[in-house]
């Protein structure tokens, strides 16, 4: 069976029509947030910002804004694991509180863990080629086509970690070449507040692309939990990852030599948090993978099921909505454009 139009829209089209409507349609009032879980959209189409970098005001939480907040306000600690980390303020922020006493951790993707400047252009292939520019002209503040170091030194920001000496590794630090795994996004301050987004720290996923003054950003979300245990759990994740961190042991572990992790459900109030990171163990059943929990998850339902994805690929899910389906219940899915229909689409349901 495939997917009926009349309960999948892809994401981008929702998100114009929500634009092209404020001239006629009032805007939402603000949800209320959770006191323990407040949850943002660089798309919140119930509040607006004024972007640091391109000076646009737009429709939007600013998850950068917020991700700064919470770094300043850290009295002892912040780990960071993310993927890709591009922009100065946070970098600038990370440095201030270095300098101020603050113990700061940081893991990024070995792809992403090389400044602009010291990046080859012929070496890269199409697609980071398209990357490269992108940044390039984003640390290029003057637009006069060259890189100076005074552009350099204020934003590139893997330069201004470096120069101010942040503890980082990378998914090398394993004594690999990398795993292409290393999809993390979350912060952790003092042990106690935890920040997690689908957004890597860059212009184009939480503000939009610089030189598309058009786009504003990819949508996504982000979380800010205020949990000690919620915090433990994603430090010892953390913990596994970094090892020795900027030693020599190359005791680090990635990917799917990460030892087994299973789902823990914190309790906050009155409200479940379920934790599941990825990759899983390569010795895992498929019930113990995030899949798989997201997978018990989706049984649960009895009225309706709400998905929004970047990618949806795996059968299996794919195949328990269409159970789902079949026995009454709602089902809508907001799926980005761009991987709709592709061959590896969700194709059932």
């Amino acid at each position: 069976m495939k997917i009926s139009p009349s309960y999948l829209l892809p994401l981008a089209s929702c998100l114009t029509f929500a634009c092209q409507s404020q001239a006629t349609i009032e805007l939402p009032q603000p949800l209320p947030q959770d006191p323990l879980v407040e949850a943002y959209f660089n798309h919140n189409q119930a509040r607006d910002y004024t972007e640091p970098y391109r000076k646009i005001t737009r429709s939007g939480d600013n998850l950068e804004a917020i991700m700064l907040e919470a770094i300043q306000s850290a009295r002892s600690t912040i780990d960071i694991a993310v993927q890709e980390i591009r922009l100065p303020e946070l970098a600038t922020a990370l440095a201030q509180q270095s300098q101020a006493g603050i113990k700061i951790r940081l893991i990024i993707e070995n792809q992403y863990n090389q400044p602009i400047s010291e990046t080859r252009l012929e070496t890269l292939a199409s697609r980071e080629r398209d990357r490269y520019q992108e940044y390039f002209a984003f640390i290029d503040s003057n637009k006069d086509g060259e890189l100076s170091q005074t552009e350099i030194n204020e934003r590139d920001a893997l330069i201004i970690l470096k120069k101010h000496q942040i503890p980082l590794i990378d998914d090398t630090a394993d004594g690999s070449k990398g795993t292409g795994l290393m999809h993390h996004k979350f912060i952790i301050i003092d042990g106690k507040t935890v920040i997690v987004t689908s957004a890597n720290f860059t212009s184009s996923d939480i503000h939009g692309d610089i030189t598309r003054p058009d786009t504003r950003g990819n949508a996504n979300n982000l979380l800010k939990i205020e949990s000690s245990a919620i915090a433990q759990v994603f430090t010892e994740e953390f913990n596994m990852m970094w090892g020795d961190g900027t030693g020599k042991q190359l005791d680090s572990k990635f990917g799917i030599n990460k030892l087994s992790r299973s789902a823990k459900t914190i309790t906050l109030d009155n409200s479940k948090i379920t934790i599941k990171f990825s990759p899983n163990s390569s010795k895992d059943t498929w019930q113990k993978t995030t899949n798989g929990v997201i997978g018990s998850t989706l049984n649960k339902a009895n009225q309706s099921i709400n998905l929004a994805l970047y990618v949806f690929s795996e059968q299996s899910l794919a195949n328990m909505l269409e159970n789902s389906h079949q026995a009454g219940v709602d089902i809508k899915a907001l799926i980005d454009p761009e991987f709709i229909f592709r061959s590896y689409k969700l194709s059932r349901i």
